[in-house]
């Protein structure tokens, strides 16, 4: 990445390079990181139960694939995979890893929502986001910017507002599906993302949550906190991604 990259830049895009990146800093092409924190198992009310997770992140193409234990109940855990992998969406749940109790995958809808997360996540990777890497970036005001990626027959454009320090704050999705009593229901929906450490050159998030956007107030579903991250750039040879 160089500082010349970013002169066309919306100023708020800008601001985050530059405090999120040095000038020369190579580019990510994956990450290994693992996060442990609270899931809600309720569509309407509370019921957090702890998760810890492993996940697999590639630039080159798009994707990533998430494994998380869900702490049901003491011996009782709920393994669920969640992936995005050469354009398709992966939804897979199972109690004890034996009962299936979420299937979903090959859809336009379930890969679109895949790809959604991917660029959510991505300032835990933050090269990804750079110009050079597919990101059309689009004005909005002082602190927030739209972001727009392709990947093969998807187009999805993402809100990023960002803090007083220029890292990024929220990204947000104006629809993504929730299951709601056995149904899909176009909601807003919103990951936030703070307490930023300095990993590998750059600023990346270690605490974040991610939350549905009701009529009455966030309704927060996920609360995550990073116990480990590394990268492979692309000076390096990069690992391939696990099956």
């Amino acid at each position: 990445m160089t500082l010349d990259e970013l002169e066309s830049l919306p100023s708020p895009v800008r601001r985050y390079f530059r405090a999120a990146l040095t000038d020369g800093q190579p580019l990510v092409v994956a990450a290994r990181l693992q996060h442990v924190g609270g899931f809600n198992m309720s569509e309407t009310g509370e019921q957090w139960k702890s998760f810890s997770s492993r996940q697999w992140i590639a630039t080159r193409r798009p994707g990533f694939v998430w494994d998380g234990r869900i702490a049901l109940a003491p011996g009782v855990p709920v393994r669920v995979h969640d992936a995005y992998v050469a354009g398709e969406g992966i939804l897979h749940a199972t109690l004890l890893g034996l009962l299936s109790l979420v299937d979903m995958r090959g859809t336009t809808d379930v890969a679109r929502g895949e790809l959604m997360r991917y660029i959510a996540e991505a300032p835990l990777v933050p090269t990804a986001l750079l110009p050079s890497q597919g990101v059309r970036w689009s004005a909005v005001d002082d602190t927030s910017a739209d972001a727009t990626l392709n990947d093969g027959t998807l187009s999805l454009t993402l809100r990023f507002k960002f803090n007083e320090q220029g890292l990024v704050d929220s990204v947000s999705a104006r629809s993504r599906g929730r299951t709601v009593g056995g149904q899909v229901v176009e909601t807003p929906w919103q990951g936030r993302w703070w307490r930023y450490e300095r990993r590998d050159g750059m600023l990346v998030p270690t605490e974040g949550e991610v939350a549905w956007l009701l009529p009455e107030g966030p309704k927060p579903y996920w609360r995550g906190r990073l116990q480990q991250i590394s990268y492979d750039f692309e000076s390096s040879r990069s690992r391939p991604a696990p099956n």
